[in-house]
């Protein structure tokens, strides 16, 4: 089943970053259960793939967001949350910690409304373009993400990172020349035939060249953390 409703054309210039966030949450496919809660659910697009796990789907968000949000909960997620505790088997929260004013509240709240033994799972960047400007707060490192989750009360936190060097290079590079594509359709349409096949050569072959980096962490491009509520 395709995980995601955004599109992976394979002559866009960032399909890999959805290649590789499918095989994260493949991976974790065994924490998704019961209650899920999607904090900063925004347009819900991994709604359908986690309905295979859960019992039921719950989206949060502020519904004035710049998302098209379908959210089942409205909330501020730096403000408490209106959602009672120990209600949650599994807490997602996929690329929202880094707007946030306020990241450790959203973490303390999906600790709150987790039954002992459930499970979160986020996913957050880390060498990434500032995205969603002025509401684009925060970059964490390993550290400082198990410092906020530790704090929170979360324990067995795992955070795994989602590339290497290579990776992240090519990413960083593709989205810098995406960025800059300017003038008359014609010149637009020039650049493309060019940028394509660079594009498309460097996304397959990056991951490959990841292999000769022995410490992912250093260079990644975000990373996935999991964590436990005993």
């Amino acid at each position: 089943m395709k995980i995601s409703q955004r599109h992976k054309n394979r002559s866009a210039h960032n399909w890999l970053v959805y290649e590789i966030g499918d095989f994260f949450l493949r991976k974790y496919e065994g924490l998704f259960k019961g209650n899920l809660y999607d904090l900063g659910a925004g347009e819900s697009p991994y709604k359908q793939y986690l309905l295979q796990f859960v019992d039921e789907y719950i989206a949060v968000d502020w519904t004035e967001s710049l998302h098209d949000t379908k959210a089942d909960i409205s909330a501020d997620l730096n403000s408490p949350l209106p959602i009672e505790s120990g209600v949650a088997d599994t807490v997602v929260s996929f690329s929202v910690i880094e707007h946030l004013s306020e990241p450790q509240n959203m973490i303390n709240e999906a600790y709150r409304i987790l039954k002992p033994g459930g499970s979160m799972v986020l996913q957050v960047p880390w060498q990434w373009q500032v995205h969603e400007a002025p509401y684009d707060f925060f970059r964490f490192t390993p550290f400082g993400l198990e410092y906020l989750f530790e704090k929170a009360g979360f324990e067995d936190v795992v955070v795994t990172p989602q590339s290497g060097f290579f990776t992240t290079s090519v990413l960083k590079f593709n989205y810098f020349t995406r960025r800059i594509i300017r003038g008359p359709k014609t010149v637009k349409a020039i650049f493309f035939l060019f940028a394509v096949p660079v594009w498309t050569v460097g996304q397959l072959v990056s991951p490959i060249l990841d292999k000769l980096d022995n410490d992912w962490c250093q260079e990644s491009f975000g990373y996935f953390v999991v964590a436990k509520k005993r």
